[in-house]
Order: C-alpha cells, then structure tokens, then sequence
C-alpha cells in the first residue's frame, strides 16, 4: 500500500479510484491468505509429515533393493568348506523330513489311535469345566 509522491497529482476519476480499491483489496486478500497459511501450524505439520514418510518410503526402497543385492553376492562370497557344510546340512534335514513321513505312513493306525486318545481326553476335560 505504497502512497504516491507528494509532487505527483492523484488520480482524479471516481472510476480510477475504484480501480485502485479493488486492486489493493485483491492485495490485502492475498497477503491475508499467505498470513493465514503461514500460520496454519496443523496444516504445515502434515504436510512436513508428508514430505518426511515419503522420503523414508523412497529410503526404505532403496535399502531393500541393496539388501536384496547383498543376499544374492552372499553365496558367491561364502568359502567352499561353508558351502559343503550347508550343503550337507539342508540334505540330512531332507533325509530326516523323508523319513518321518514314512515313519508316520506306516504307523497311520497308532497315530490316528493316539489322536483320537487325544481328542476323548479333551472333551472329557471340557465337559468337567462346565
């Protein structure tokens, strides 16, 4: 709202006065709302919040892209007497699984038996409490 120079003539028609008060309410109006935004604390802090989780987003994307790098380069870095071990590890943990389904396939009677035994136990422990 700057004022003309006293040495300058003022503007003289009732029409370009109102010109001139509409521009400054236009003015006034948009200083107003940047005021107002500026003070909006709620506003600016989600809009912080925003703007943070989206960088944590894109960081987390990027450090699950590198971890996944590093697992595949895991393998290739590991010496051949660790390998052979694993190696060895996952085929007994394998001939073991085998085994105990054969186990439970041929002894399909005494298992279903015992879980029937099992059941009977329950119920008749359910029965009581009430």
């Amino acid at each position: 709202m700057t004022q003309p120079p006293h040495d300058k003539q003022t503007v003289a028609s009732p029409e370009e006065l109102r010109e001139q008060v509409e521009q400054t309410r236009q003015e006034l109006g948009q200083t107003a709302e940047a005021l107002a935004a500026r003070t909006d604390v709620k506003a600016r802090a989600q809009e912080k919040a925003a703007e943070v989780r989206q960088q944590a987003t894109a960081k987390a994307g990027e450090l699950k892209a590198k971890a996944a790098d590093l697992a595949h380069q895991v393998p290739e870095r590991l010496p051949e007497p660790v390998k052979e071990k694993a190696a060895q590890a996952t085929e007994q943990a394998r001939a073991k699984a085998v085994q105990g389904a054969h186990a439970a396939r041929d002894n399909r009677a005494l298992l279903l038996a015992a879980a029937a035994g099992a059941a009977l136990v329950w119920l008749s422990c359910r029965r009581r409490k009430r």
